[in-house]
């Protein structure tokens, strides 16, 4: 017999969540973020053992109530749809208690990864229907945004850590080229910890730089410092900021050592034989194209910037439960091309996740056209096409020799029918004259 209750003892709660893989929005810690949520912590016992444990977050809309909310879905084993069944019974039981209008839920199981169906999916998504839920359909009303994802696999098909060169064969071409190349034009990193911005606050804006300049070129959401310290400060012991400076002085220092290399060529050409000659004729051809690459990226750079060292891209990641997950990053629109700062980044944090040990690196959202999430299993998925704004960043992920995960979606409980219709055309309505307002804003600053 389950039985279901409100949790008291978040340290083992907590323990629960991060054994069992859950994701650093499932744990206890996330109503600290989300502060204009009331939190619940509900716990499941089995012979007074816990096997089921989920953070319901509540808020109050005007006209429509409040709203429900389970970040990622519960965490408990997805083989056994008694489980869910008994706590829609009991969760049902706690809406009408505490007047609540709808629960919505996203649970993290994948429906499919890459172009194979994940039958686990679509086992959760039949004993979600079964339970009593509905799955919303309408993308544009998912509290949760991110149903199709980017996640890397940081082992091997015998379940062994791989290595960072192994992880970098995995990579296209371009990605390899991208590190390469960073290391040798100057680019220089630093993996900052809370304690490192309490005692250099300017970190935080260095990396607020790196966001302001990825927002205005790809319109994503800017989050102040502020935030990003409150995140840091939460998540003290899993969380780090990956920055990545373009060097002056590093980067003239490679252009010494290759204009010593090429005088000693000249040198040694002047007796060698001839096949030595074409040699190091070629060599010197590669020498004076870095140099004329390097004279163009001091010229872009001092235009730009006096300062000897400037940040070009950044990276803030959680490692928790057994997955690194990309919160933000992104680069200034300045040396792309000649630095390539992106690869270079998040291959840093690819690095810094096999070091601690996670099994997946989730490299964030991509959002699609049509989701294709089926009813029932006779109906096939369909191709996943991304909207206009992330056909780059889908190839960018990709790039990086990750899988495609596409989970389930958000399913929804409804307690209160009239309120929750409310809710479905309202809040949409509402979303898209602030999302209109926000681009007007950016435009006028622009």
């Amino acid at each position: 017999m389950l039985e279901f209750k409100i949790e008291t003892n978040l340290q083992e709660y907590d323990e629960f969540i991060n054994e069992h893989k859950g994701s650093f929005i499932q744990c206890s810690r996330w109503p600290q973020i989300k502060t204009a949520w009331k939190p619940y912590f509900y716990s499941g016992f089995e012979n007074g053992k816990r096997v089921f444990a989920c953070l319901v977050l509540e808020r109050s809309l005007s006209v429509c109530g409040k709203i429900w909310y389970i970040p990622d879905g519960p965490v408990t084993d997805y083989s056994r749809p008694e489980i869910i069944d008994e706590f829609t019974r009991f969760i049902k039981g706690e809406l009408k208690k505490y007047g609540a209008t709808a629960l919505l839920t996203d649970p993290h199981i994948p429906l499919r990864i890459g172009k194979s169906e994940a039958e686990e999916g679509l086992a959760v998504h039949n004993a979600f229907i079964d339970a009593g839920y509905e799955l919303n359909h309408d993308a544009a009303r998912y509290i949760y945004k991110a149903p199709i994802q980017y996640m890397i696999d940081l082992k091997d098909e015998n379940g062994n850590m791989l290595t960072a060169k192994e992880l970098l064969k995995k990579c296209e071409k371009g990605v390899r080229y991208s590190v390469r190349v960073g290391e040798s034009r100057g680019l220089v990193s630093r993996c900052v910890t809370i304690k490192d911005v309490e005692k250099e606050p300017s970190l935080l804006e260095d990396f607020a730089t790196v966001m302001r300049s990825t927002s205005e070129r790809d319109s994503f959401i800017e989050k102040n410092t502020d935030y990003i310290k409150k995140l840091m400060t939460v998540f003290h012991d899993c969380m780090d900021l990956t920055l990545v400076y373009y060097d002056k002085s590093a980067d003239k220092k490679f252009e010494d050592d290759r204009q010593t290399q090429l005088a000693k060529n000249l040198e040694k050409m002047e007796t060698a034989k001839e096949s030595v000659k074409n040699r190091l004729n070629n060599e010197n051809e590669t020498i004076l194209q870095q140099s004329k690459n390097y004279k163009l990226r001091t010229e872009i750079a001092n235009e730009f910037s006096k300062e000897d060292r400037f940040v070009v891209a950044g990276g803030l990641t959680i490692r928790y439960g057994g997955v690194a997950s990309c919160m933000f990053g992104g680069s200034i629109d300045v040396l792309r091309n000649e630095t390539r700062p992106s690869h270079f980044v998040n291959y840093l944090r690819l690095c810094q996740s096999i070091d601690s040990g996670c099994d997946y690196h989730d490299l964030g959202y991509v959002l699609v056209d049509n989701l294709n999430i089926p009813a029932d299993k006779t109906q096939p998925l369909g191709e996943l096409t991304p909207k206009a704004n992330f056909v780059g960043i889908n190839s960018f992920k990709a790039s990086l020799g990750a899988d495609l995960y596409q989970f389930v979606g958000e399913y929804v409980l409804i307690n209160n029918k009239l309120r929750y219709s409310i809710y479905d055309k309202l809040v949409p309505a509402v979303k898209k004259v602030k999302v209109q307002l926000l681009k007007a804003l950016r435009a006028s600053k622009n």
